[in-house]
């Protein structure tokens, strides 16, 4: 008799909770109300004013979503446990009704760069905060839980009209939210986020496990096509996640095949607008799964042991591309190939790059030789140190990659006769709008102004951005605002559509004799 009460009370809530919860419920709420008291009085008006709450009670409105169950100590959410019982319960409650729902996942893009540099409690803060954010935006009855150090997953309640459109539409505003910038020790972090969801009606499998499931997915395609991405998900995304777990095994094949090939993202000048190098990144082109992320393929690499291998494989692209842009007679001063810690342990590194540069009648000038800032502080032995001055006195620009996100002493950016410093993208995102992150930059620069250094943004993805650098005296910029990686076939075309727009464009920079 329990359960069969149960089951019609269940029933009687998938009907009536769409109906009372829904927007066009409370849109129409206030016109009943004064329609109940033009036609029947007072009597009329009472007998809703006390009915109403008992639907309410009936559909569960009064019930809280999770409630008994663990929730996580820092956001105070319900945990991963918590979170598939109930996105189970709605996945049933949508079974064979018009009833509508969409899981999301959203992570924070380079959490743990973060909390390596500002600290564990920091990160809490960070992740406390942004959760907070996120549920600012939901309705009551939607549920959500941390199901990961920086992941957050929400269940929306069920309802009658959700479309593709109003997914997008909610993911986005649940992507604002969580950017919003967090206060921390007197300034303001910044952090972007991705979002994978996936509509009930497109959930694969018959669980709400297989839903989840699903989020994760596009989750996974949205961060494979860089930060702050959002994607939906789709029947083919699983194939394309599935068959990367080979990749490993197919890694060092794809090396030496040439699938994996030098991408170049375009810096240009602030002063002058005009192209003053490329950034040489590398891709992998996968003849049946198309571009893979380098954060898919370097890590089985760099356990392959074949990062030096694929260091060569970069610098041999850069070298063949300034000769093929030479060729072509346009002008672009010089491209940067990055090297990791263990490529500068190999004491023939210097030798080899004075080789090549050699064999392609190139001065070491057209090279830029990009290091971590962390290699300086990781206490680098002596061939490391030898091998970058010995660049240095070759001739190749030296530049400080991610400045501002380790602790380069200025005595080490002298001893390695660093040419140039990038700062890091964290330093440079929203910097346009607040005047904490201006400050921060205006003090890197000054810094390399006196210590006589180049300085490069990177990260710059809006004009304002652009427009700020160039006012605040940075020399160059880059970053998907400026351009996005292409490979060497798409940089004339590029650097020819740059040309023409630089005909009609006001210098916004300082201007030097």
């Amino acid at each position: 008799m329990t359960n069969t009460g149960s089951g019609l009370l269940g029933r009687l809530r998938k009907i009536l909770a769409p109906a009372l919860f829904g927007p066009p419920a409370l849109a129409i709420l206030p016109a009943l109300t004064l329609a109940a008291f033009w036609l029947g009085g007072e009597t009329a008006l009472l007998s809703m004013a006390l009915g109403l709450p008992v639907l309410i009670a009936v559909a569960g409105g009064f019930t809280k979503q999770g409630g008994g169950m663990a929730r996580d100590s820092v956001t105070g959410m319900l945990l991963r446990d918590g979170f598939e019982h109930e996105t189970a319960r709605i996945y049933e409650d949508c079974a064979d009704t018009d009833l509508r729902s969409a899981v999301f996942v959203l992570e924070l893009d380079d959490y743990k760069e973060l909390a390596d540099r500002h600290g564990l409690e920091a990160g809490d803060r960070i992740v406390r905060h942004c959760g907070a954010q996120i549920a600012s935006v939901l309705r009551q009855h939607d549920t959500i839980a941390r199901i990961g150090d920086s992941r957050f997953a929400i269940c929306l309640a069920p309802t009658l009209q959700l479309d593709l459109e109003l997914c997008i539409q909610l993911a986005g505003r649940m992507q604002t939210a969580a950017e919003e910038p967090v206060p921390l020790d007197g300034t303001s972090i910044y952090v972007s986020s991705s979002i994978g969801f996936c509509q009930r009606t497109r959930a694969p499998g018959k669980t709400g496990s297989d839903w989840t499931g699903a989020a994760v997915t596009a989750l996974a395609e949205a961060q494979s096509n860089g930060p702050g991405g959002i994607r939906a998900f789709s029947v083919d995304m699983s194939k394309r996640i599935g068959t990367r777990s080979n990749l490993r095994e197919e890694a060092a094949s794809a090396l030496e095949s040439g699938q994996i090939q030098a991408w170049f993202q375009p810096q240009i000048c602030t002063d002058t607008g005009r192209v003053s190098g490329f950034e040489a990144l590398a891709r992998w082109s996968h003849p049946v799964q198309g571009l893979i992320p380098p954060s898919a393929f370097l890590p089985a690499l760099e356990e392959a042991g074949l990062m030096d291998r694929l260091s060569q494989v970069m610098l041999y692209n850069s070298l063949v591309a300034i000769k093929a842009w030479d060729a072509a007679g346009v002008q672009v001063p010089r491209v940067g190939v990055n090297f990791a810690t263990q490529e500068l342990r190999n004491p023939g590194l210097a030798g080899r790059i004075q080789w090549e540069l050699e064999r392609f009648e190139l001065p070491p000038e057209r090279l830029c030789v990009e290091i971590l800032e962390t290699v300086m502080t990781d206490q680098p032995d002596g061939v490391i140190t030898r091998n970058i001055l010995a660049l240095s006195e070759m001739g190749c620009h030296i530049d400080l990659d991610d400045f501002g996100t380790g602790h380069a002493s200025i005595a080490a950016v002298r001893r390695f006769n660093i040419s140039r410093i990038k700062i890091d993208r964290s330093f440079v995102m929203k910097s346009d709008q607040d005047p904490e992150q201006q400050k921060l930059i205006s003090a890197i620069l000054t810094m390399a102004e006196r210590l006589d250094l180049e300085t490069l943004a990177e990260g710059v993805e809006t004009a304002g951005e652009h427009a700020l650098l160039a006012q605040l005296g940075c020399g160059h910029v880059q970053g998907f605002g400026i351009g996005r990686p292409m490979p060497f076939d798409q940089t004339l075309d590029w650097i020819t559509a740059h040309q023409a727009k630089l005909q009609d464009t006001p210098v916004i920079g300082r201007q030097t004799p």
